[in-house]
């Protein structure tokens, strides 16, 4: 189930009594609000509030049932505390049955809530900032394909670039003599051979893309790399990408590149 198909299934969830915990938790290193850790402290003070207004309501059967998700809530957090990213948002209720967890890459403002549903419209903000897509990095040697959804990298792809030039051999820089011709009209064959087998190769690589897009659900696409080859991939597409960035982010990190495409 993709991440669209989850928030309409999480839009139609409803308990038909308070029994769903929505828990959304900023946990981003890099916010100076969350130094040295400081969101155990926000989850902690959130959930006893709720504990708090639950037991002042004197509803013992919705107070039994808080205490049993907050336990597995804070339980689920803590054994991954060493892996979190820049928020987590969870949605949890007993009956029926209901257990969501998201680790994302995406500005995440901490609240907690205890509805008979989830609380979706911070969740759906983010996912329309950052849906379901398809970064594509084309370079000489390569294309790179990131499938990403809520800021993260779900999938890594590369496809190999084979110039299919080895009839040339080691006399592609020499003349019948012997003698080395660079700038030659030998020399400039080759490169036009190379620059048709490479666009040759991204034509093929286009038509791969939109099926990835069809079959892995992109909502979008982006293309990142130096102009000419960002400008020769994006024409192979059917529809126009979201965007076109001219800049070579092969080298990155993924979290570079994510924050290249999606918060510049």
């Amino acid at each position: 189930m993709g991440l669209k198909e989850e928030i309409q299934y999480l839009k139609e969830y409803h308990s038909g009594e308070r029994s769903v915990l929505s828990v959304y938790l900023n946990t981003n290193p890099g916010d100076p609000e969350q130094l040295n850790g400081a969101w155990k402290i926000h989850l902690k003070n959130g959930l006893k509030d709720l504990d708090k207004y639950l037991a002042a309501s004197n509803n013992d059967t919705e107070l039994k049932s808080f205490k049993k998700l907050k336990k597995k809530v804070m339980d689920e957090i803590g054994d991954n505390r060493n892996d979190l990213h820049k928020g987590v948002v969870i949605f949890a209720s007993e009956n029926p049955p209901l257990w969501s967890v998201y680790y994302v890459q995406v500005p995440v403002k901490s609240s907690f809530h205890w509805e008979d549903h989830p609380v979706l419209e911070e969740m759906e903000y983010m996912y329309k900032a950052y849906p379901e897509a398809g970064i594509i990095l084309p370079s000489f040697g390569e294309v790179r394909i990131f499938d990403t959804a809520m800021g993260s990298i779900k999938d890594e792809l590369v496809y190999i670039f084979d110039a299919n030039l080895e009839e040339w051999g080691e006399e592609k820089n020499m003349d019948p003599d012997g003698q080395h011709v660079i700038g030659s009209s030998k020399v400039d064959f080759l490169e036009s051979r190379l620059r048709e087998n490479l666009y040759r190769f991204y034509k093929e690589m286009g038509t791969n893309v939109e099926q990835l897009k069809k079959s892995r659900g992109w909502s979008e696409i982006h293309v990142a790399g130096e102009a000419e080859l960002a400008i020769a991939f994006s024409e192979t597409l059917r529809d126009k990408p979201a965007s076109c960035i001219y800049k070579n982010l092969n080298n990155s990190q993924p979290n570079e590149v994510i924050h290249q495409i999606f918060e510049k």
